[in-house]
Formats: structure tokens, sequence, C-alpha cells
């Protein structure tokens, strides 16, 4: 049945507007909760109507032992810090260069920031372009582990 007039505009003047004491209507009560309350019991007409897929689980996470987290290490980093690796034994002088394994200082790319004093030779798993050259460039050599 479609009502020509609104009840509202039918009811003006009166106290409650048609809902009892007016008491009853006051607060989220009467309405069967705020916002999204009942979703899947008493409001479940709406749910199914409005918001299809509010419930279960959709797309994909990638587990997180399959992602490589990358450490990188630049090789301004290297230069600077060469003494105190040496000290604490990170880091071995053979001959005219000074071969360090990144891996031990717990980086595992080598990033081609800054520039070489020495000659180096460095072990990493991994070495931006820029780095190999830079290396080359200075005497020594990056060695992919």
């Amino acid at each position: 049945m479609i009502r020509k007039k609104r009840k509202i505009n039918k009811m003006r003047g009166s106290r409650s507007i048609g809902g009892g004491c007016s008491k009853k209507r006051r607060g989220a009560g009467h309405k069967g909760g705020r916002g999204n309350a009942g979703a899947g019991k008493h409001h479940w007409t709406q749910t199914v109507k409005f918001d299809p897929n509010h419930f279960g689980k959709y797309g994909f996470k990638r587990p997180q032992k399959k992602i490589t987290k990358i450490n990188p290490v630049n090789l301004s980093y290297l230069n600077a810090k060469i003494d105190q690796l040496l000290d604490e034994g990170l880091a071995i002088k053979e001959g005219n260069s000074i071969v360090i394994d990144v891996t031990e200082i717990g980086y595992n790319k080598v990033l081609g920031g800054g520039k070489l004093s020495k000659s180096f030779t460095i072990k990493s798993p991994m070495f931006s372009t820029s780095a190999e050259d830079k290396i080359q460039e200075a005497g020594g050599e990056a060695i992919k582990i």
C-alpha cells in the first residue's frame, strides 16, 4: 500500500507521533542498535541488500617467509667504518685490498652511494650496478655470494 501523505505530516501536533509512549522511542534500542549492530542477526535484510560482502575473507596476503627483506648498505658507510670493522674482526686485510663480508655485519645488498678511498673486495648476495662500477673503479672486486 502506498502512503499518499507521510506519517510525520499527519501526526504533526501530537506528542508521540504514533510511537506510543514518548519514552519508548528514545535511544537506539528502539531501532535495534547503533550503526552495524545486528548485521548478521536482526538487520539481516539490510546486510543482504546493501552490504552483501560484509562477511568472509577476500583477497590474498603473501606469506611473510616468502618475502625477502632487503637490508641495504651504502659504500660511503663501509668506507667510513672500515677502521672499526677491522678492529672488530668483521673485515680482513689481504694484501692491498680489504675483504668485507656484508652479511656478517647484517646487510644483504650493497648500494653505490658515496666514494671508496681504498680498494675493497666486498662479498654480498646483491649489488646495485653503480656499486659494482665504483668498487671496480677503486681497484677492488664485487663477489656475489
